[in-house]
């Protein structure tokens, strides 16, 4: 399985791993998680977006510096390469709601 990320995505997790300096190993444990399980399970994981070239899905990443606080991840997962694509990361407190824009520009760029 491989494993990319939009230059978007490189600078928010570059700022919030300043701050929470146990967000690498976290990621690393949500890849472990997703090699399993692509689209995730449980509540913690929501689809956005479903189509023959990509799944878009929103979760929370659990970070071990955060304990109510918790960080959202949106992910592009494409079954017929086996690749993930991670797209956004934020802090909830920062941030309500996931980027639109970004998400459409990316499925925009795919087909």
């Amino acid at each position: 399985m491989n494993f990319d990320a939009l230059d978007e995505f490189t600078k928010s997790f570059k700022k919030l791993e300043r701050k929470y300096p146990s967000l690498p190993q976290d990621l690393e444990e949500l890849k472990d998680m997703l090699k399993v399980s692509p689209e995730g399970n449980g509540n913690k994981f929501a689809v956005l977006h479903r189509s023959e070239k990509a799944v878009i899905v929103k979760a929370r990443l659990f970070c071990r510096y955060l304990r109510e606080s918790s960080l959202r991840i949106v992910y592009a997962y494409h079954n017929n390469i086996v690749t993930f694509v991670f797209l956004e990361v934020f802090s909830k407190s920062e941030k309500d709601r996931e980027d639109q824009q970004l998400i459409r520009a990316y499925l925009q760029s795919i087909t």
